[in-house]
């Protein structure tokens, strides 16, 4: 702290139901034989806010809401969910209420129904699709609850941070000069959920902090600057038909930020006339997130912070982690700004299989190769591929894309059919436009994935999103390809030729008569998927 005198470092003030009330609340219920058997969220979700609740945790709840009058992030904790070795980062549900309301028994009952939304997250098709691909069975599975203050400020009817984000001590895609060690941080004006969403944000190295590759050139700015935040919308306490509270973050402009006085200290201006981007607002123009004051000119001692607090994860932890972390800047007068340190968890390490060799391999013998590789080691009984068709995508049909995904995906699993997953765009994107917006239980059979630009578009690896921490701890093989550009190569043409299983909203499910060979050298972030004729 006494590095970092203008600023107030610390983790939000916070309360925790443990897994003892998890516990009781389904067996007083007669609740567990049913959840861990039902495949439908909604029954499961409706079930438990019916249910009673213990009442002395009630009260407690209630005298904590007399105390307290500021939002409140209701967070999942299970005992599975930080495990050094398979860790469930973006699995449950994190709900956030306003805790506004005049009336005490609406606030209390908006809380117990955020409590309960999180209790039934253990238990939904997700959960149950992601511990398949585990050791670990959801018998075992018990959910502590963790209650703390939303960072940020409350901006009329609005409350949210200056910026949010996540930061990884290891970086599975560094660029040179950067190395892997000097991590990567993704951070993005307003809550974090722009981040973990997998949507457009910001990132660069603690260590480089002005060393950013998506930001070379004007025209990069302005194709990768975020254009909206989310924010918790303060007075949208209504009630679904149903009863249930049930409070969406909501998207705001960025011209929302700017009257807010959010935008000063990350923003930077584009001049049409000039076509030139300058750091700062002070003067007209198409506004843009570019995080130049903050990085640049140091209005704010974020990349410090950032590295000091990933120095210590790792000397605590004894290996790489991920760190939560937001931050207000634009604080009223006389007050200091202030880092909030929101979650910590361990990545779990890479397989230690070796050296892996790719060797030679003639261009007409590979499918995929790739520099921008995320595994390590050789897989060989792989003969299934479901693959979006790069001709036949668009954004009008994402959804339609990532239902077709997930419907092959759980008759693949059900087959205990390992398969390669080659996608268009980012996966994971609430954005229509950067990709699919699947699910990690629509993908979680897929043993390799290829995520690949398309046409005039560059896909760029999607560190912050939650399913992407999955994706490395559960040990998918995970490649980057913009082919448009001379990144990395995918033999189209081959793959359009083979005969098809499944033929559905421009997703091919091939299988193969002779499995594929996958190679990835961890060490050196290459990869090669080689044809079955020349394995």
């Amino acid at each position: 702290q006494t590095r970092f005198r203008s600023v107030r470092v610390g983790v939000p003030p916070a309360v925790v139901l443990g897994t003892d009330l998890f516990d009781r609340f389904l067996d007083q219920g007669g609740l567990r034989e049913f959840v861990l058997a039902s495949d439908d969220d909604e029954a499961i979700l409706r079930r438990l806010l019916a249910a009673p609740f213990p009442e002395k945790e009630l009260r407690d709840l209630a005298a904590y809401l007399g105390i307290v009058r500021y939002p409140l992030a209701v967070r999942s904790s299970s005992l599975l969910e930080d495990s050094p070795y398979l860790p469930f980062a973006g699995i449950y549900d994190t709900w956030m209420v306003p805790n506004r309301d005049p009336d005490a028994r609406v606030r209390l009952d908006q809380l117990r129904d955020a409590i309960c939304r999180v209790y039934a997250s253990t238990f939904s098709r997700r959960t149950k699709a992601y511990l398949r691909a585990s050791p670990y069975r959801l018998e075992e599975e018990k959910m502590a609850v963790v209650i703390q203050k939303v960072a940020g400020l409350t901006r009329g009817d609005r409350h949210y941070p200056d910026l949010a984000g996540v930061a990884r001590s290891h970086n599975f895609y560094a660029v040179p000069p950067l190395q892997p060690r000097d991590g990567v941080a993704a951070v993005a004006l307003g809550l974090g959920a722009t981040v973990v969403g997998g949507e457009t944000c910001f990132r660069f190295s603690p260590r480089h902090p002005r060393h950013v590759v998506q930001f070379s050139s004007v025209e990069d700015v302005l194709r990768n600057s975020q254009r909206l935040f989310y924010a918790l919308r303060l007075d949208d306490d209504r009630a679904r038909a149903d009863g249930v509270h049930g409070f969406e973050l909501q998207q705001y402009g960025l011209e929302t930020a700017e009257s807010d006085g959010a935008l000063a200290a990350i923003g930077s201006t584009y001049s049409p006339e000039n076509d030139a981007v300058f750091d700062g607002i002070a003067r007209p123009g198409v506004r843009l997130v570019s995080f130049a004051p903050v990085l640049k000119h140091g209005v704010f001692p974020l990349a410090e912070i950032l590295n000091r607090l990933l120095e210590i994860g790792e000397q605590g932890t004894g290996g790489p982690i991920e760190i939560e972390f937001a931050a207000d800047i634009a604080v009223p007068p006389g007050q200091p700004a202030e880092f909030a340190f929101l979650q910590l968890r361990p990545v779990a390490p890479s397989r230690e299989l070796g050296q892996i060799d790719l060797g030679r391999v003639e261009r007409a013998a590979v499918l995929c190769q790739s520099d921008v590789v995320l595994g390590h080691g050789r897989l060989d009984q792989i003969r299934d591929v479901v693959a979006i068709d790069s001709h036949r995508f668009g954004a009008a049909r994402s959804q339609e894309i990532a239902a077709e995904i997930g419907r092959l995906n759980a008759q693949l699993m059900a087959e205990g059919a390992p398969y390669v997953l080659i996608a268009v765009g980012r996966l994971g994107s609430s954005e229509p436009t950067l990709g699919v917006p699947v699910t990690w239980s629509q993908i979680a059979g897929a043993r390799v994935i290829v995520e690949a630009g398309f046409r005039d578009f560059k896909v760029t690896p999607s560190q912050g999103s939650h399913f992407f921490q999955n994706l490395m701890t559960v040990g998918v093989g995970y490649f980057t390809v913009n082919p448009e550009v001379g990144e990395g190569f995918i033999d189209w043409a081959w793959l359009g030729a083979q005969p098809s299983r499944s033929d559905r909203s421009g997703v091919r499910h091939v299988r193969l008569a002779v499995p594929l060979v996958v190679t990835m050298n961890g060490m050196e972030h290459r990869g090669v998927i080689v044809k079955p004729a020349q394995a």
